[in-house]
């Protein structure tokens, strides 16, 4: 069930799954761990986009989709939220629990990565 903390809506990893399995185009998912915790275990088809590279491609989001944020504990991907909420992006959802909670299929390596502006606008 989802809530709220401090003005970020949250999902547990049944709503997550449902997200993904709505494949909307409007609602995109991303991981905001290191690459490396990226790589020994993610969301199969959830793209990387570390924390720290967001800041630099800030333009490429969109203020009219949905961005659902993952890493490892919640924690990572509620400060994401927060930062976005700041910058004036109203549809933020934190997965809380993260990684940590997520019962479903698991991808090794690399899969998806986000490294600049034109591929974060395919998402």
């Amino acid at each position: 069930m989802s809530n709220e903390y401090n003005g970020v809506k949250q999902v547990d990893t049944t709503e997550l799954k449902k997200i993904l399995a709505n494949k909307n185009k409007e609602k995109v998912v991303i991981d905001v761990r290191e690459p490396e915790e990226y790589y020994s275990g993610h969301i199969p088809g959830v793209p990387l986009l570390p924390m720290h590279s967001i800041p630099n491609l800030l333009e490429g989001f969109d203020k009219n989709k949905e961005y659902v944020f993952v890493c490892r504990s919640g924690n990572r991907s509620q400060n994401v939220s927060l930062f976005m909420k700041e910058q004036g992006f109203e549809n933020v959802i934190n997965f809380d629990g993260g990684m940590l909670d997520w019962d479903g299929e698991e991808k090794q390596g690399p899969e998806k990565e986000i490294q600049n502006v034109d591929e974060l606008k395919k998402w």
